[in-house]
């Protein structure tokens, strides 16, 4: 039987990628979204991974979505915290509203998408945590300060969590995608897109697959003795 992977926001952008990645890789994968019923379906559709509808930011969402999915498919051996949103703005500008929001999905969507799943883990002495943050939460990014924020904190909660998990079989890791190919970074103006690669050493944005290719291996028995760690994937715009 095959190992059950989940993965949030996985019907769209990086997220879809992964979701394909580890489906080819012999996975079997639920995906997650928030809002686009249409796009879900038609992903669903191309690709036969099952979507699920709910907001990580809501942790009662998470833990019944969470249930009906190890009710389909079994429990769940690999969860992907990849749904992020942004609400940019210059920190003067910026309203409370803009900062919870980012940081009620960004960083505490991973406390309740990993919450519920993390005593299951540690009874099968099993279980892979992969978290996407962002090269924007290592170097911080002008407005935006409540992203660069979350995605720190998702560094400090993998590095944090991998030291409970690492006796019960269970690693904890991230990945920093640097600037990626996806609908959002191809819909700027060219202009913008053309400074942006500038500032990329490999002079070109990144592929999803690339980051994709990252996950599956941090999902692999062969990445058991990895825990703790940050994958930089940025094409050396940003070194730590």
């Amino acid at each position: 039987m095959s190992r059950i992977a989940l993965v949030t926001g996985g019907s769209r952008g990086i997220g879809a990628a992964i979701s394909k990645a580890l489906k080819d890789a012999g996975y079997t994968v639920a995906a997650t979204y928030a809002g686009n019923d249409e796009k879900a379906a038609a992903f669903t559709a191309e690709t036969g991974i099952k979507t699920y509808k709910w907001n990580v930011a809501d942790y009662d969402e998470c833990a019944a979505g969470i249930a009906k999915v190890e009710a389909d498919l079994g429990p769940i051996d690999v969860l992907v915290n990849n749904a992020g949103i942004t609400r940019d703005a210059p920190f003067h500008k910026m309203t409370r509203e803009q900062w919870q929001e980012v940081m009620d999905t960004n960083l505490s969507g991973l406390f309740n998408m990993t919450h519920p799943i993390w005593p299951g883990m540690r009874e099968r002495k099993f279980g892979r945590i992969i978290s996407i943050s962002s090269i924007n939460g290592q170097k911080g990014q002008f407005g935006q300060a409540n992203y660069s924020a979350a995605k720190a904190g998702d560094l400090g909660f993998t590095k944090a969590l991998a030291q409970e998990g690492a006796r019960a079989g269970i690693t904890v890791n991230a990945i920093c995608p640097g600037y990626i190919a996806t609908e959002m970074v191809m819909a700027v103006p060219e202009k913008v897109r053309e400074s942006i690669i500038g500032q990329i050493p490999v002079g070109r944005l990144g592929e999803a697959e690339e980051i994709a290719r990252c996950v599956v291996f941090l999902a692999s028995d062969e990445a058991g003795f990895i825990t703790g760690s940050t994958i930089t994937a940025n094409g050396g715009q940003y070194f730590v």
